[in-house]
């Protein structure tokens, strides 16, 4: 198999039940749960089986269950021996991707996340916004947008004709309205509760750099790209990433195509959901992508490599 690289997606791609056929089927998944539940000081693995979702969905919740859950499934993967070649993740998938990488101890990662949806979501209640996928523009054309209305910046690069915007309600209101003169083909706004990976979170990085500093950090043992610098980054680096993190937009588009050029043909998006696999898909058609939410996913992972 090509060189290999190993994705944690982020926030929207929880879902109900998410985690428990791997947590029932390998005791090195249960143990995550069981470890996470210690971080956190609730029991993670009720909330990801059986919810509920209006819980679930909250985002000081969805961070930390979805962190634990991609590790669950991480460690699941690990059994068979596959390891990548390279992680990263998109936006709060970069805590499991650390943790992956060895940076981090899964128990710090999800107590980090965990922090993390804590401020964040205090943040959001102090300066609400919004958020809004633009899709059919190019990158530049939208950053053009941003910059005449004012108020409302580029939040996710996810793929080449989709970019989030992020800001002050009335600014992405504003944006909503005047892209589909400027070419977009669609543009919908986000079912989310602050206006993340903008200016008007910065409040955030104050309350997590305590947790971010107090964490052990290792080298990486597995190259880490950033998603934030879209560059793979050494551990000296990794505690001001995490808070850069919070403001800075998500350049998925940008490392997807930074491994690709460094030899990465197989994609494999490790947690719930198939979110990051389309995203891969339209950034590069001549790459491979698999998803390993559960044991059939793995089981076609294994097959996949078997083949090779």
């Amino acid at each position: 198999m090509s060189r290999l690289a190993f994705l944690f997606p982020g926030q929207g791609s929880h879902e109900l039940g998410m985690g428990r056929a791997f947590a029932e089927a390998y005791p090195e998944a249960r143990a995550v749960y069981d470890d996470a539940a210690e971080a956190v000081g609730f029991d993670l693995a009720r909330l990801c089986f059986e919810g509920p979702l209006e819980e679930l969905t909250k985002t000081e919740l969805q961070q930390p269950a979805l962190v634990a859950t991609s590790l669950a499934c991480l460690r699941a993967v690990e059994t068979t021996g596959i390891r990548p070649d390279v992680v990263l993740g998109h936006s709060v998938g970069e805590y499991a991707a650390l943790a992956a990488s060895g940076a981090l101890s899964d128990h710090d990662a999800v107590a980090l996340v965990s922090a993390r949806g804590e401020v964040t979501a205090a943040a959001a209640e102090e300066s609400p916004g919004a958020m809004a996928a633009v899709i059919g523009m190019e990158d530049a054309e939208v950053e053009a947008l941003c910059g005449e209305i004012g108020g409302v910046w580029p939040a996710n690069y996810n793929c080449p004709g989709q970019l989030v915007v992020s800001g002050e309600t009335a600014s992405v209101d504003r944006l909503v309205e005047e892209a589909p003169a400027r070419g977009a083909r669609k543009v919908v706004k986000l079912r989310v509760t602050g206006a993340f990976h903008s200016p008007l979170v910065a409040s955030a990085a104050d309350g997590l750099r305590p947790a971010v500093e107090r964490a052990g950090w290792r080298e990486p043992e597995i190259p880490f790209m950033s998603t934030v610098t879209a560059a793979l980054e050494p551990a000296s680096a990794l505690p001001q990433i995490l808070l850069d993190q919070l403001t800075a937009p998500v350049r998925f588009t940008h490392a997807v195509a930074a491994l690709v050029a460094e030899g990465v043909q197989t994609f494999v998006e490790v947690g719930p959901g198939q979110v990051l696999s389309g995203l891969v898909r339209r950034c590069d058609r001549s790459v491979r992508t698999l998803s390993v939410g559960d044991p059939d996913g793995l089981a076609k992972l294994e097959e996949a490599v078997s083949a090779v």
